[in-house]
């Protein structure tokens, strides 16, 4: 499931989700299956929040492809598509091929000055991944 909107300015799940979006997913991908009303509780623990602001919040996002909606009597339990790792993954993944395409050269070199800059270790794993692809095209 691709997410439309990648937001620059914000960080960690902000960059795919809105705010409220992102607690709501960062507890259910801890809790497993869960009600809105175990959202809305573990979020109240914070900040105040309705129930219905929650539960309209859990049926987008399974509206999206994200969750999973399992009606049991007049309970809604919801669980997650992906694990996070899963969407990050695919996210990112998504976002950097975005980026290569449409801007080729110039997006690579500024993924390795970033990567240089910010965390010198990642290179060699660049280098082996590097190395893995040249080796696949080889065989």
């Amino acid at each position: 499931m691709k997410i439309n909107h990648f937001k620059m300015n914000e960080e960690g799940l902000k960059r795919f989700f809105g705010a409220l979006e992102s607690q709501v997913m960062n507890y259910i991908w801890t809790a497993g299956e869960v009600t809105a009303k175990d959202v809305q509780q573990h979020i109240c623990r914070e900040k105040p929040i309705s129930i219905n602001a929650v539960m309209t919040v859990m049926n987008r996002l399974a509206d999206k492809g994200h969750l999973r909606k399992e009606m049991r009597g007049r309970i809604a339990y919801f669980t997650s598509i992906q694990t996070k790792e899963q969407f990050l993954s695919e996210q990112t993944k998504s976002v950097a091929y975005g980026l290569i395409e449409e801007f080729g050269g110039l997006a690579v070199a500024h993924m390795v000055d970033a990567i240089r800059d910010l965390d010198p270790s990642l290179l060699e794993k660049l280098k082996e991944k590097l190395n893995e692809s040249k080796r696949g095209k080889n065989e």
